[in-house]
């Protein structure tokens, strides 16, 4: 029900704005000021969107799940719908969005929120999890025993544990 208030309220706050500032500027003027918001947006949508999708990669190439970079990725796709949304309080907040420390805040509460959702959905898919610690570890263990395996003697590095073969079967 408070989505489908949104959906009705939020244009009907738009058009008031809308035709209050068309009274005071008038209404060629007020097109250009969405016009201009809409351009300013869209530019600073792509610097942040590129900047948060370097960020990820960065994460990624650690071992680490970017799970903040896509939180504010999300926020980023919420912001340009906003922006290119005529109007003048959905500009408002479609800016406040492409602030990093906003976003970052909002981000922050977006994965507080869904992490325990996620959390035992990926548990009722997938029995083995990784933190986002062990996850490289496992990785580069996992390139030393495919390096062992294919040179038929053990690597050089050292794995910090025993490496232990063998077959699994999934079962639901």
């Amino acid at each position: 029900m408070p989505l489908l208030l949104i959906f009705i309220l939020v244009p009907m706050a738009e058009l008031a704005v809308l035709i209050k500032v068309g009274g005071a500027i008038g209404v060629l003027p007020t097109f250009g000021l969405i016009f201009l918001t809409a351009i300013i947006g869209v530019s600073l949508l792509r610097a942040q969107g590129l900047a948060t999708l370097m960020r990820a990669g960065e994460r990624m190439q650690q071992g680490a799940l970017p799970a903040q970079e896509l939180a504010e990725g999300f926020l980023l796709a919420l912001a340009g719908a906003l922006l290119l949304t005529p109007g003048f309080l959905t500009d408002a907040f479609g800016f406040s969005l492409l602030l990093p420390g906003a976003r970052g805040v909002m981000a922050q509460s977006l994965l507080k929120r869904f992490k325990p959702q996620m959390m035992s959905s990926m548990h009722n898919t997938q029995h083995t999890t990784y933190s986002e610690s062990t996850y490289s570890e496992r990785a580069s263990e996992s390139a030393e025993h495919r390096h062992s395996r294919s040179t038929g003697r053990p690597s050089s590095g050292n794995s910090g544990g025993d490496v232990i073969e063998g077959d699994y079967k999934r079962e639901d």
